[in-house]
């Protein structure tokens, strides 16, 4: 069975309760499968990266596999703006979007979800066929100051790797969901004066654990969340905050995807 995220943001669970921590966010417009219930809540798989965990049940729309099969065969649009509204046309309910919501069979300010119709008149844009390394930086910009938030994939609140993961989805490539995963792909580069705008940083911690990401910006400046999103310096020992006047994370790796 397939369902849609018909609300701004909804959160994913590690377990099938409110008290469990949220591993990550389903944005508006993003689909996934269903691979078990339990009571009120849903086991599910994004569609997007594979990542499973728990939400309520109330909180999502089923769809058929026509649909799915559709909008995969179409081109994605987002929503550009940092938020934005979108109106049901059906009763004139409206949903407060965030920049990186997916709007499914958009054309000319109309998109459906199933068999719900919305318009907007928010500034979406369509992702590129072929991933554009220079727009990375002018998306990852408007983040600055969102508060962290542990599995945040928002305005409203992200984690280190799932900004990176938003950001880079909107430049037309898709990342999995964990720094860790995510460090897996691209070609490492070997000294950190060579890196280039868009590529991305690993840290780890004293056991060799990737635990941190973020995204290269040019002239030994990184941006990244951590507290919120900012930009720091960084060199071949990792982020240096001026603020503090010390290093707050040890690098591991710089990939170019």
């Amino acid at each position: 069975m397939n369902a849609i995220c018909p609300l701004s943001q909804v959160p994913v669970r590690f377990e099938p309760s409110e008290r469990s921590e949220m591993v990550t966010q389903l944005l508006f417009g993003e689909t996934f499968s269903i691979a078990e219930e339990k009571g009120n809540w849903l086991l599910i798989m994004t569609h997007l990266d594979n990542y499973t965990g728990w939400i309520d049940r109330k909180q999502s729309m089923r769809v058929s596999q026509e649909f799915i099969e559709q909008t995969n065969h179409k081109s994605r649009y987002f929503m550009a703006a940092k938020t934005g509204i979108c109106t049901c046309a059906a009763d004139g309910t409206q949903i407060l979007l965030t920049k990186g919501s997916t709007l499914p069979l958009y054309h000319k300010g109309t998109f459906g979800l199933g068999s719900r119709v919305y318009t907007t008149t928010e500034k979406c844009k369509v992702v590129p066929r072929k991933f554009k390394a220079s727009k990375i930086f002018p998306s990852a910009i408007q983040y600055l100051n969102v508060p962290y938030l542990w599995g945040g994939r928002s305005m409203f609140g992200v984690d280190c790797s799932g900004f990176v993961q938003v950001v880079y989805q909107m430049c037309g490539l898709d990342l999995p969901r964990d720094a860790a995963q995510q460090a897996v792909k691209g070609i490492a580069i070997d000294f950190v004066d060579e890196a280039q705008s868009g590529d991305l940083a690993f840290f780890d911690n004293p056991m060799g654990e990737i635990i941190h990401v973020g995204i290269m910006i040019g002239s030994g400046n990184i941006i990244h969340a951590s507290g919120q999103v900012r930009i720091d310096k960084i060199d071949h020992n990792g982020i240096f905050n001026i603020g503090s006047g010390a290093y707050t994370h040890s690098l591991r790796i710089v990939k170019r995807l």
